[in-house]
């Protein structure tokens, strides 16, 4: 490794270490009078008051999912202590595309409770005359001095008059430093300003800048956003733990903490908002799901669609959506009394693509009109760039190709433990978690033999299956004499922050759905990310201090990637955006505004697929089976399945929940045990549990065995070789799922407490068959499987109860593809082939 051929990469330091003023409080004495208090809440300091103008030479937003404590081009004001604020004159900024003015946000909408002009000037121990300040400002003033606080902290109690702790109040106060560190900090006026004038913003934010966190707060007390304001993030814990930031940010109690609560978040299977949330980050399906439920977004003044240059299939369609919204043409033909104000916030999006897309069809009369030089691309939509704060970053590559990438990661992070300082945290991007959990085991053996002088490795996995609580561990401090080494997929690369990284280890891949038309089946394969991509990951070494990024491949290599991403739409199986538009009012797919165009062959394979499930008629409108699956947060396969499983011939609806339970999470149930020796204690252990039929009824009984332990269900996980992680997930998944199909009148709520008695195998098969039947296979001569639909050849996944048996079904079902050296089915039953001859003539006969 010492070979590494090392090549300057310096971005520009976006800004200079300033110190923060202290702000001033008054500190209450005991023994003092009630009036004294009041006197020495005039003292007091509040969020916003402070506002300073930047002096940025352009308006710059920003992609932050944690803001840290990072140098940046900012001061802060000391305050006299009474209630007159010191306002200095507004600073001009010059603006790209924006109105370069940004004055000051008025005291009465920066201030909380600002006492009126006679109260601030109030002579000394005028407590009770007509100067008097009035008792709702008193209680104001002492709630939020920092003294009255720390003195409540330590009591325990709670501020009198909005409940809140003052403990959240006094994070917000310490997190108020540096947020106004933040490069995006100065512009709020001018974010503001922008969609006062328009509807549309086009706001393109380096990362680090603060975007994802800052631009929701900016928007909240604004006089059009009357509603709440969504906030889209392409994975659930960027959802999560931005909307925890927030709701620290603003003082708030978070998700379901409390019904006051005005930050929350929705993802999948996991709900929590209320009615008074102001600001709620979702994931782009669940933002979807809401779209069906309000066509017109009638509860949000502002949707803020961020991450975009990742270009997820929801993406898209949340955009085409919005566009079509914006622009008036939507099924119903009406209108919002007001208009929806719509932000899109990306770090390296094509702002000319986007400002294009947009500007097509824009209904002239829905926004005013546009102040002359404004903007200069589409007077109907604003067009920002905000620069992130960005430190040098040195690029290593490797001087010839690797065979075994893990085995270099592991490497370099010894290397670079023993050789640099601490602090600096390594974050190594790697594909999967099968990858991850890999190289922590190797990462953690090897430590063990490291002598007790040398400061000790803490190893932090990052992927989507893991658990919420492991996931905010890597944003805790890192202990002393400690480094971090964080292993993450590419979830970190912009839509999770992660505190401390000083170096980056980039494998080069990562994985991407790429769906096989000819085969019809997606497969989830690691090939070689895009250029962007790269330089995303290597960002993430320069965001609190100069960094180093170690590359996994040659530098031949990475001039082979492709200069961007590939939208997901371009290559992944369609039929879930097509439920999607169809349930929205969307007749004529063809004619629906893209980003860009998915190829005509895959919407037309995509359209017959839906057709064979049932979800559309003849006529190529929905169906009422297909309206039940497009409300259910499952995919349609899925949801075919639950909705045949409601049938009164079948009645095992509740049985068909559980195994798609086990079939939505992310998680392996079982254990991938490696040794012979615990592989052939495993398989004792869970012989029990197995069933001959396959692995759809080997997940039922495990999901019902864990369900009737009422004592140490963690202990009985551990018996039988069972992820504990997995399990929690799958019964939080059957929870939700038994709520769904009750509110879709699929089940009743007698129905939904009932324990399952013995499962009816034969419906349970016929119904995952009328859901799978493009994924069934039949036993050929040669002891072989070939598909019904395409006449390809599977084989049986070692992971497969059913894998290495002599005697075979005539017939598989099988849930999940896998393509690697050969194709493999994953999740098979076997089947009866009449059965399956069955059901295919029903599809072909619709």
């Amino acid at each position: 490794m010492s070979k590494l051929r090392e090549e300057g990469s310096l971005p520009k330091k976006a800004a200079n270490d300033e110190s923060i003023a202290s702000e001033p409080s008054a500190e209450l004495k005991k023994g003092k009078k009630r009036k004294h208090k009041a006197k020495a809440a005039t003292d007091d300091t509040r969020e916003g008051i402070f506002l300073k103008k930047g002096t940025g030479k352009r308006t710059k937003f920003g992609d932050s999912d944690q803001e840290d404590e990072v140098p940046a081009k900012q001061e802060a004001q000391s305050v006299e202590s009474t209630w007159k604020l010191s306002v200095q004159a507004p600073a001009e900024v010059k603006v790209s595309k924006i109105p370069s003015a940004c004055d000051e946000r008025p005291m009465a909408e920066v201030a909380l409770q600002t006492p009126p002009t006679s109260a601030v000037s109030k002579p000394r121990g005028a407590l009770n005359g007509k100067h008097d300040i009035p008792r709702p400002h008193k209680r104001a003033a002492l709630q939020h001095d920092p003294a009255v606080n720390g003195k409540r902290q330590h009591e325990g109690r709670r501020n009198p008059q909005t409940s809140i702790p003052v403990h959240l109040l006094k994070k917000r106060d310490e997190l108020l430093v540096s947020r106004r560190t933040l490069p995006i900090w100065p512009h709020a006026q001018s974010i503001r300003d922008a969609l006062r004038k328009t509807n549309i913003l086009v706001l393109t934010g380096e990362t680090g800048s603060g975007k994802s966190t800052q631009v929701p707060q900016f928007l909240l007390d604004e006089s059009w956003c009357t509603k709440a304001i969504a906030v889209t993030q392409p994975r659930r814990v960027a959802a999560i733990s931005l909307a925890r930031r927030v709701a620290e940010e603003m003082g708030s109690f978070f998700g379901g903490q409390s019904p006051a609560a005005k930050v929350g978040y929705s993802v999948r299977f996991d709900n929590a908002s209320g009615p008074n949330t102001k600001i709620k980050f979702l994931t782009e399906g669940m933002l979807l799901q809401e779209m069906l439920r309000d066509p017109d977004m009638n509860q949000y003044s502002a949707v803020i669609v961020d991450e975009v240059h990742e270009r997820s299939v929801n993406v898209d369609l949340i955009l085409g959506f919005l566009k079509n919204l914006a622009s008036g043409v939507e099924r119903t033909g009406k209108k919002r009394r007001t208009p929806l104000k719509i932000v899109v916030m990306s770090a390296t999006a094509d702002v000319e693509g986007l400002v294009q897309f947009f500007g097509q069809d824009q209904d002239q009369s829905a926004v005013p009109p546009a102040e002359e030089g404004l903007l200069k691309a589409n007077s109907l939509i604003s067009i920002c760039f905000v620069e992130g704060r960005q430190y040098p970053v040195r690029t290593t590559y490797l001087p010839e190709a690797s065979m075994d990438w893990v085995e270099s990661a592991l490497k370099l992070i010894f290397q670079i433990h023993y050789k640099e300082p601490l602090p600096g945290d390594v974050l190594v991007f790697l594909t999967g978690q099968d990858k991850i959990e890999s190289l922590q085991k190797l990462v953690n053996d090897y430590a063990e033999g490291m002598d007790k002088d040398v400061p000790r490795l803490l190893v932090l996995p990052l992927f989507a299956a893991l658990s919420q609580p492991a996931q905010q561990l890597i944003f805790q401090p890192t202990p002393h004499r400690a480094r971090k080494v964080i292993l993450a997929t590419n979830i970190a690369e912009t839509s999770v922050t992660v505190p401390g990284v000083r170096f980056v280890i980039d494998c080069g891949k990562s994985k991407i759905k790429q769906f096989r038309s000819k085969l019809g089946l997606e497969s989830l394969l690691a090939k070689p990310i895009s250029k962007s991509a790269a330089i995303q990951r290597r960002g993430r070494a320069g965001r609190e201090g100069p960094g180093q990024c170690y590359r996994l491949y040659t530098e031949a290599d990475y001039k082979t990637f492709e200069e961007r991403t590939i939208p997901e739409i371009l290559r992944c199986d369609l039929m879930q955006a097509l439920l999607t538009m169809k349930a929205r009012g969307v007749n004529n797919v063809l004619g629906f505004p893209f980003l860009d165009r998915p190829p005509r062959d895959a919407l037309e394979k995509a359209l017959f697929q839906l057709l064979r499930l049932g979800a559309l008629e003849k006529i190529g409108a929905i169906s009422d089976i297909g309206l039940k699956i497009a409300k259910l947060p499952v995919t349609p396969t899925l949801g075919r399945i639950l909705i045949e499983a409601a049938k009164p011939e079948r009645d095992c609806l509740l049985d068909v929940i559980d195994i798609i339970a086990a079939l939505s999470t992310e998680d392996n149930i079982f254990f991938n045990i490696v040794s012979e020796e615990r592989k052939e204690e495993a398989e004792a252990a869970r012989h029990e549990l197995y069933r001959r039929e396959g692995d759809h009824m080997t997940f039922l009984a495990t999901v019902q065995r864990y369900a009737e332990e009422n004592s140490d269900r963690k202990a009985w996980c551990e018996r039988h070789f069972v992820s504990h992680r997995a399990m929690q997930n799958i019964m939080n998944i059957r929870k939700q799922l038994r709520q769904q199909c009750q509110s879709l009148k699929l089940l009743n709520s007698a129905e939904a407490t009932t324990t399952s008695t013995t499962p009816n195998v034969d419906a349970i098969l016929a119904c995952l068959l009328r859901g799978f039947v493009s994924n069934t296979a039949r036993l050929m001569p040669d002891n072989s499987y070939r598909t019904f639909i395409g006449n390809y050849t599977v084989s049986i996944h070692p992971s497969s109860v059913m894998h290495g048996r002599k005697v075979k079904a005539e017939a598989i079902v099988f849930s999940e593809f896998l393509y690697t050296n050969k194709a493999y089915a994953k999740k098979v039953s076997a089947v009866q082939m009449n059965w399956v001859e069955d059901v295919v003539k029903e599809v072909w006969n619709v």
